[in-house]
C-alpha cells in the first residue's frame, strides 16, 4: 500500500481544500478452498458519502464489468482475476502527471469508468467557468455531486 499512499497523497496536493473530497484504494483477501484471491477496491467519498465505488458500481451479476465510457456494455474484463485496480491506479497516475494547460482538454483513453471526470471535479486547477462546462455532462452523478460542491464552495468565498 506504500505506492497507493504516496500517489494519493500526490493527488491530494490538487484537491480543492473547500470540499471534504477522499479517494481510498483497499484490498480485501478472499480465502477459499480452491486457494486465495486480492478483491481491489477503489472508493471516493464527498462529505462521508461513497459517490464512486469500484467494483460494486461497476460489477454485473456474471461477474463481467460495466463500462461507464461505452454507455455501460459489458467489457471482457472479470473481476476480480481482471480487474482494473491497476488500470485505476495508472490513471490516476496520468492524471496528476497531465500538465495544467492540457488537463481540460485532455480525453483518458483508458478511463472505463468516468473517473477522469471526477478527478477534474475536484481539481482546484479547474476553475469555475471550467466546471460549469464540465457539468454538461449529465451522465456522470459522483462528478455531478463534487460539482456542486466546489461551485457551492467558491460562492462562500
Amino acid at each position: 500500500m506504500k505506492r497507493w499512499s504516496k500517489l494519493q497523497k500526490r493527488f491530494y496536493e490538487l484537491v480543492d481544500e473547500g470540499i471534504d473530497f477522499q479517494i481510498h484504494c483497499a484490498v480485501y483477501r478472499m480465502q477459499s478452498r480452491r486457494g486465495g484471491t486480492d478483491l481491489p477496491r477503489y472508493f471516493i467519498t464527498l462529505a462521508g458519502e461513497i459517490i464512486f465505488d469500484y467494483p460494486k458500481d461497476f460489477a454485473l451479476k456474471d461477474g463481467r464489468i460495466k463500462s461507464l465510457a461505452q454507455g455501460g456494455a459489458p467489457l471482457a474484463k472479470f473481476y476480480p482475476y481482471d480487474s482494473g485496480i491497476s488500470d485505476i491506479g495508472e490513471l490516476i497516475r496520468e492524471y496528476i502527471d497531465t500538465p495544467k494547460d492540457e488537463l481540460f482538454k485532455k480525453h483518458f483513453d483508458a478511463d472505463e469508468w468516468g473517473l477522469a471526470n471526477i478527478l477534474k471535479a475536484a481539481d482546484k486547477r479547474i476553475g469555475k467557468r471550467r466546471l460549469q462546462i464540465l457539468a454538461k455532462n449529465r451522465k456522470n452523478q459522483a462528478m455531478q455531486k463534487v460539482i456542486a460542491a466546489r461551485l457551492g464552495a467558491l460562492q462562500q468565498i
